[in-house]
Formats: C-alpha cells, sequence, structure tokens
C-alpha cells in the first residue's frame, strides 16, 4: 500500500469518527433526518476535498463544525421549518376529525439514536444528549433564527465555550452571548409539558411495566386497558396528516372508529429521538402477516404516556430504522421454523 493511499484511508477513517455527532447536531439544526444525513454527507465531502487547506489552527471536530454549521445555514436560508401538528393548528374534536396531509417538508421527522448519539462514558453527558433530540426540544429548536439555534446547540447541548462559538460564527463572544439569552427567552415562552417528559436510561422498572402493559393493550385493541395508561390530556398525531387529538376519550374515539384498521397490529421495538417507540404492523389482507403501518414515539411522564405520535410514511422510516417492510403471521414462522 502506498503512502498516499495510507494518508487517504487514515483520513477518511477520521472523518468517519465524527459522523454520528455531526448526524445529531445537523439533525437538532434542520429537524429532518434525511435532511442531517445529507448535510453530514455534504460537510465530510468538503471537508475531504479542502483538507489540504486545513491549518490545524483548531482541532478537526471544530473544523468539521463549522463546515457542517456552514452547510445547515445554507439549507435553512430559504426560512423553512419543520413542525409537529400541535404547532401548526388546534387539536380536533373527534366529531371533526378529518385526514388531511400536509407535504412531508412541513414535518419534524423521527430519527434512530443511534444515527445520532454517540457513544459516551459519561451518564450526565449521554442524558443531556438524548434530551435534546426529543421531538418537543427539537421542535422548539425549530422556532429559533439559524444562527441562534446553532449557538443554543453548541452552548447548552455540546457545551462549547462561548469563545470557540464565537470563533466558529465569525463573530464576538458577546453577540454569542446576547443570542444565546434570547434562545433561552424564546424556548422559556415555548415550554410545554411534553418537554418535562422524563425517560430513564436505561428505563426503569416502571417505565418497563408501563410498555409492556401498552403493547399488550394495544395489540389486543384493549382500549378500556389503553385509557388507563393515558394521562387525561395526552396528545396523538399522525403526520403527515395534520390532525391531533387531546385526550384519552377522543383518542379511544379515534382509534375504535378512523383508525379501527389498526386492530390487531403487531408492534416491534425501536429506539428513537432519545424515547421509547415500536414499529407498527397492522394486518395485511392481501398477502398474509402484517404490513407497516408507523414508527410510533412515546412520551412518557409520571407513570403515564402523554404522547404517542404516529409517523406514517413507512417506505422512508422502516428502512432507515432497520427493520423489515413485511412480518409474517404467527401461524407462518411457527411452521417455518419446523
Amino acid at each position: 500500500m502506498s503512502d498516499s493511499t495510507a494518508t487517504v484511508e487514515d483520513l477518511d477513517a477520521r472523518l468517519e469518527r465524527h459522523r454520528v455527532e455531526l448526524t445529531g447536531y445537523c439533525y437538532r439544526m434542520l429537524g429532518s433526518s434525511f435532511e442531517a444525513e445529507d448535510a453530514v454527507q455534504n460537510t465530510l465531502v468538503r471537508a475531504w476535498r479542502s483538507y489540504d487547506r486545513f491549518e490545524g489552527r483548531s482541532s478537526l471536530r471544530s473544523w468539521l463544525y463549522r463546515i457542517a454549521t456552514n452547510v445547515c445555514l445554507d439549507m435553512l436560508s430559504a426560512g423553512s421549518k419543520r413542525a409537529r401538528p400541535m404547532d401548526l393548528s388546534e387539536s380536533t374534536p373527534l366529531a371533526r376529525a378529518a385526514l388531511s396531509p400536509r407535504p412531508d417538508h412541513t414535518w419534524l421527522e423521527p430519527v434512530p439514536d443511534a444515527r445520532v448519539l454517540p457513544t459516551v462514558e459519561d451518564p450526565a453527558e449521554a442524558a443531556v444528549a438524548k434530551e435534546s433530540v426529543r421531538l418537543a426540544f427539537v421542535a422548539a429548536l425549530q422556532q429559533l433564527p439559524p444562527k441562534q439555534r446553532a449557538v443554543l446547540i453548541l452552548r447548552e447541548v455540546l457545551a462549547w465555550r462561548a469563545s470557540e462559538v464565537a470563533e466558529l460564527l465569525e463573530t464576538s463572544v458577546a453577540s454569542v452571548n446576547s443570542a444565546l439569552q434570547r434562545a433561552r427567552a424564546t424556548l422559556a415562552e415555548r415550554a410545554d409539558s411534553a418537554a418535562d417528559a422524563a425517560v430513564s436510561d436505561p428505563l426503569d422498572e416502571e417505565q418497563q411495566k408501563l410498555l409492556e402493559r401498552y403493547v399488550a393493550a394495544f395489540e389486543g385493541y384493549d382500549m378500556s386497558a389503553l385509557t388507563a395508561l393515558l394521562h387525561e390530556d395526552a396528545v396523538m398525531t399522525m403526520p403527515p396528516f395534520d390532525l391531533w387529538l387531546t385526550g384519552h376519550d377522543d383518542i379511544a374515539g379515534f382509534m375504535t372508529t378512523i383508525g379501527s384498521a389498526c386492530e390487531g397490529s403487531r408492534l416491534l421495538p425501536v429506539q428513537v429521538n432519545g424515547l421509547p417507540g415500536f414499529a407498527q404492523y397492522k394486518p395485511d389482507p392481501e398477502r398474509g402477516g402484517y404490513t407497516p403501518w408507523a414508527v410510533q414515539v412515546l412520551e412518557i411522564s409520571d407513570g403515564r404516556l402523554t404522547g404517542f405520535h404516529f409517523f406514517l410514511d413507512t417506505q422512508r422510516w422502516f428502512p432507515l430504522f432497520g427493520v423489515p417492510l413485511h412480518l409474517e403471521a404467527e401461524s407462518d414462522q411457527v411452521e417455518q421454523g419446523e
């Protein structure tokens, strides 16, 4: 192997080591798992092409964050910001529920934990990272102007010093501190109950039992059991539809009327946005077995479910989460195993 080949492979490996944390940063900036991956790929390509001009005045990591920030700011220049259904409209009573889709670029997207949460030794650091990719927090970030968003993530989530952020953004420490103060004020005004959802890592015994009861209730389509698990003002959303429901009565009513095709579903656990979640499959009357229906993200607080969110574009989400696009019926699996 020639020295030049070895150098290229070494650089590739050094850049690749930063992929997960950069994807987490870009996801918080953009609110889209796919756009975040595109942004990181663009970042790494730019870094590889311009590495001969990297003068080493900062660390390779800092340099990559500077490139990634510029990529994200360019992508956000059109002023688009992603949202949850509850950020765009009032909740809809069940009596007026209608499924009206909006374009994909409207919505905040889910993301697998493994794509955005690097392995860290410090439990406190890991907890902050998980909290900072939860749907409510990322949705709140989308309300900030792009540079304020970058400042808040770098300072509050990644714990950069103000001087480091000022150097990255080519501005003053005073400007960074001012932007951080304004960003904090905006987030404080938008504080909502979902942002306070407390989930242990790993799940504590009470939370694990809650999830087991949820799976049993949902797969059994037992609305009484499901209602008992929901907070009285729990929220249910279903992007790309702008409908969202509040309260266990309307949620249970929806699931037994418009959503009744979900009866008989099967759930596979996934780790999503720092929260427990499931890949949901509903019965497939044409092929048999089960067909993908949604990635579910669950929010838990005080021993109850405060929110559950169904992301329905399964042709995009299921491959991203590494789950199959079809499940065989249990009877078929038993026969195949014999």
